[in-house]
């Protein structure tokens, strides 16, 4: 897209505009990787965009940055005349002489007239012989890592387990793997891992990341409560409202608790895609029988699933939820997974499964 706008003089155009800074039209300003000067400041202001994102922090990290949607068209005319109110039907501009003009009305074509122009379109052909390429990364790296194999299930049914939060009401994957300056850690599960929920609001205090550590009974950031329970060899579950895991269909949100030892999610209902991508990574994606027993979990629960080496299709699955008080509910979960999507548990996720079989 940069070579055909910079070959049809369209980019010479944005250049003339004082004090212009040109964006790629792609994935990186539409998802958040602006690194905006200033900031850090946490000021209020507005920006107008024609992508379709306008999350809190997600332009440019800064939760007092009002993202508004509009045309392309209006974008630019917002952008060239500098007032957030301006209206290119009715307002005028000051020209270099001192008149003040309108600004046409947007012409353009569908496809350029001379079709697109690729000087590289980045495509790399593979080896023809791949058995002896080996990828090397700097285990010093900040924001790549080699993938390592998830665990396979041990066979036997989660005993023991605690509740790292209980997400009250709507949880997208932007909650659960926040986009923006975070993607440049999209390379390395470790580091990207640190956001993991730290955008869902926990029902216990209504406030975000920040849940309680059953281990040491003090709050603390998500991640950081996860990763104690992961070095403590602690199963933990994740519990959700409706639709969990909407939006976009970050492989992320799913890759993140896994690695962090979260064992299951059990939810009010799944958005489809997320459902399926925790399944990919052999983790448990359950739904309530009933609804309501979404209420019944407390903040200090002990978790144990009853009949999870009972594994099947269309099986509910019976969880045992203890309370501090001695008192326990029991819970019956509901589930999707066909034959297949055992298998990727059992093996620990669909990559393990493949390679199994491969060999």
């Amino acid at each position: 897209m940069k070579f055909t706008a910079e070959r049809d003089g369209f980019l010479d155009s944005f250049r003339k505009f004082e004090n212009a800074r040109i964006f790629t039209n792609a994935c990186g300003p539409c998802i958040g990787q602006w690194d905006r000067e200033g900031a850090e400041k946490g000021e209020k202001n507005s920006i107008i965009h024609s992508f379709n994102r306008n999350f809190a922090k997600r332009a440019d990290g800064n939760p007092n940055t009002h993202a508004f949607v509009a045309s392309p068209e209006m974008v630019a005319a917002i952008a060239i005349s500098g007032r957030l109110d301006f209206n290119p039907i009715t307002d005028t501009l000051t020209n270099e002489s001192g008149e003040q003009i309108k600004l046409n009305e947007p012409q353009g074509l569908e496809l350029p007239e001379k079709g697109f122009a690729v000087d590289d379109n980045g495509y790399q052909a593979p080896s023809a012989d791949g058995s002896a390429v080996q990828v090397n990364v700097s285990p010093t790296s900040d924001r790549l890592q080699l993938l390592e194999e998830f665990p396979a299930w041990n066979g036997k049914n989660i005993i023991g387990a605690r509740l790292l939060i209980k997400a009250f009401g709507k949880c997208t994957t932007d909650h659960i793997s926040m986009a923006g300056p975070w993607l440049k850690y999209r390379g390395h599960l470790d580091n990207i891992s640190n956001n993991m929920l730290i955008g869902a609001v926990n029902a216990f205090n209504m406030e975000t990341n920040k849940v309680k550590n059953v281990l040491t009974a003090e709050y603390g950031e998500v991640p950081a409560v996860q990763r104690a329970y992961k070095a403590a060899g602690v199963p933990s579950i994740v519990v959700g409202d409706q639709n969990y895991g909407e939006g976009s269909s970050r492989e992320h949100a799913a890759m993140e608790p896994r690695h962090l030892g979260v064992k299951a999610v059990l939810v009010k209902s799944f958005a489809r895609i997320h459902e399926t991508n925790l399944k990919k990574q052999g983790m448990l994606g359950l739904t309530f029988a009933n609804e309501a027993d979404y209420d019944k979990i407390l903040e200090d629960d002990v978790i144990n699933f009853l009949d999870l080496d009972q594994f099947a299709p269309a099986k509910q699955l019976t969880l045992e939820f203890i309370h501090s008080d001695g008192t326990k509910d029991i819970i019956m979960a509901n589930h999707t997974y066909n034959d297949q999507q055992i298998d990727w548990f059992k093996a620990g996720s669909a990559l393990n499964l493949i390679k199994q079989q491969e060999n």
